[in-house]
Order: C-alpha cells, then sequence, then structure tokens
C-alpha cells in the first residue's frame, strides 16, 4: 500500500508530506475499525520478540526515533504499525518555531535525509499536557527526548534540562539526553566531558530522589573520535545512567551521490549513509565497554538485515525514523518477522 503512495508523497516538500502523511493518519484513525485493520496489517506479536531493557518491559526491540513525534500527537495512531517503543521530541523548555524553512531535503539518490529543524515543538508543558491524557498507550514503551531552547546559552543548559525532566517525569518511561543534534548552535559542545557529566549527574541526583527513577539515556553523534568514544563510555559507567543511543544524524557528506546543490544543504543526514558508521559506533561502545550498559541502535536501518546487524553490534534494541520513511510501516513488520525467524 505504502509503495503506492509514497511517489505521491515524495513530490512533495518533505516537511509538508511529514504533516500530510501524518494528518491523514489521524483523520484516517477515526474511521470505525482502522486502527483494528492497521494493526492487523502490520503489528506482528509473539513472546520471542519481548525484551527486558534497563528494566523495561518492552513487547519487541523496534522503536519510532525521536524527530517524527515532536510533540506527542500521534503514539495512539503510530502504535498500530507495530513499533515496541516510541519517543516523543526532542523538546525544549519553551516552545520555538525552530530553523527558517526550507528545513528538510531528500537525497534520494543516497536514501537519506538532511534536516535542520531546530528543534521546533511546542514545548515540554504540551507534551506533558497530551501524554497525560493519552487513552491507550497499546502497551508501547514511550521516551521523551529532551533538548535546550536555542536562546539558553550554555552555561545555563542544565537549567533546560531538569525543567523538561520534572515536565515529563510523570508521563513517560525514560528519558533521553539530547546534546548532539547539530541543527542548535553550540549544542555539540556540551558532549566535552566536564559539562556533559554535569547535566547527567544533576539529573540523575534528581531521578534518584524520586520514588521510582526511572532510565536516563544519552544521544551521541556518530562524529565523535574513538578518544570521545571513550570519554562517554567512561560518563556513562561514572554517572551510572541507563545507556546510550547511538547515533544522531551525521555532518559528514562523505560518499554522497546526489545533487551536489542539496548536499550543500547544512543539517544533519540521516539515512542510508549513516547506516555503516552507526553500527561502528555501536560495536566500539559495546566492546570498549564490555557490554557494561545498554545500547539502542539508530541509523541507517532501512531493512531487517541492517537492523540484524545493529542488534549483532551490541546493540539492545532499535529505532527507525528514515528508513521508515523511505520503506514504509511494512519495515517494522519485516524486522519482528525476521527476528522471530532468528530466534
Amino acid at each position: 500500500m505504502y509503495k503506492l503512495v509514497k511517489p505521491l508523497f515524495f513530490t512533495m516538500n518533505p516537511e509538508k508530506a511529514h504533516h500530510t502523511v501524518t494528518g491523514g493518519l489521524k483523520t484516517f484513525s477515526k474511521v470505525w475499525g482502522s486502527k483494528a485493520l492497521l494493526k492487523a496489517i502490520y503489528t506482528v506479536e509473539d513472546p520471542k520478540l519481548e525484551r527486558e531493557v534497563f528494566g523495561l518491559k518492552f513487547k519487541n526491540p523496534v522503536g519510532l526515533a525521536a524527530g517524527f513525534d515532536k510533540n506527542a500527537e500521534y503514539i495512539e495512531d503510530m502504535a498500530k504499525f507495530g513499533f515496541g517503543f516510541i519517543e516523543i521530541g526532542t523538546v525544549t523548555p519553551k516552545p520555538q518555531p525552530g530553523n527558517d524553512k526550507p528545513r528538510m531535503f531528500r537525497l534520494v539518490t543516497d536514501e537519506a535525509l538532511i534536516n535542520r529543524m531546530g528543534f521546533n515543538n511546542q514545548g515540554a508543558d504540551v507534551a506533558a499536557g497530551r501524554l497525560k491524557y493519552l487513552k491507550n498507550r497499546d502497551g508501547v514503551i514511550i521516551g521523551g527526548n529532551i533538548g535546550k531552547n536555542k536562546i539558553t546559552p550554555n552555561e545555563e543548559a542544565i537549567n533546560d534540562y531538569i525543567y523538561c525532566f520534572h515536565a515529563l517525569y510523570d508521563y513517560v518511561d525514560y528519558f533521553v539526553v539530547n546534546v548532539s543534534s547539530p541543527n542548535t548552535p553550540g549544542l555539540r559542545d556540551l558532549q566535552e566531558k566536564e559539562p556533559l557529566k554535569h547535566i547527567l549527574n544533576t539529573l540523575q541526583d534528581l531521578n534518584n530522589k524520586k520514588e521510582k527513577a526511572k532510565p536516563i539515556l544519552l544521544k551521541i553523534a556518530p562524529d565523535l573520535t574513538e578518544s570521545q568514544l571513550d570519554d562517554i563510555v567512561e560518563i556513562v559507567l561514572e554517572t551510572k545512567i541507563a545507556g546510550v543511543i547511538a547515533t544522531n544524524t551525521t555532518i559528514s557528506r562523505d560518499g554522497l551521490k546526489s545533487d551536489p546543490t542539496l548536499v550543500a544543504e547544512m543539517g544533519g543526514i540521516s539515512g542510508r549513509p549513516l547506516t555503516k558508521r552507526a553500527t561502528e559506533v555501536i560495536r566500539y561502545l559495546s566492546i570498549k565497554s564490555n557490554k557494561a550498559f545498554p545500547i539502542v541502535g539508530v541509523g541507517g536501518i532501512h531493512s531487517a538485515a541492517d537492523a540484524i546487524e545493529k542488534l549483532d553490534a551490541g546493540a539492545s534494541l532499535i529505532q527507525l525514523y528514515t528508513g521508515f520513511i523511505y520503506e514504509g510501516p511494512g519495515l517494522i513488520r519485516d524486522i519482528c518477522k525476521k527476528l522471530i525467524k532468528n530466534n
């Protein structure tokens, strides 16, 4: 079904196509029997798919990465495609419009996207309000990806992460600290050792004071050197956070074959060009840490084979975004079926 309508969506600006698809899905979901139909077509349920990771039970290891549902608007709708978990955000304390449009570009030849969205979102309180009144999670784990506002100086960034942590705490199952997006000026500087330890230690202190602490993960860039990845391992072990999401989008343009004018657009690249590097980072972290913490693998997963490769490299869970755009919702089903077969 998706392959029939995909050419139409790909004639649109990528951001407009996103809103067209999600709006259409929201409308379709109001039709009697539609959710049951989607679930019947796309959802695969089997005890062999279940995973327990950082204290949470996932019905399957395939998640929707942050960026698709920034404002917690589509959880019930996306759950019918068979995701085991959905990560909202990135959310910031205050609403912000993000960067000027156009800010998303398709590199069709490379099966990739460039985005420089800039954390466009309606703010942590709006997302929390939607999650509070969410009617049916359908067994789907929900993560909250949190960041800082563009206007917040780095030396005050910790206050933004604290705000988002408190706002979402009652409504998400785990948190992701995003310091790796290339689209907020200066944000990646927070990946340096000392500022990153300060953010994570502060959030962990707040977390440990709660009646029930929730897993906190760190999302890292694929562009880190081995020395920087060594620091990440040390920081995760020292701060005792739950794990790492590897990886965010890349600023590298190596090996791209698409129109040079598009390739030159500023922003982070996701999709096929990230497949190899994301797997390398996962494998390095897994080996270097001696599998001391869970890794969520994301980046360039366009097939069941890509998913298996990430899991074999050391990932406990995986996430989709650009592969979901290019391949359609059948990708989740294909991955789950392959995992059952391989079990």
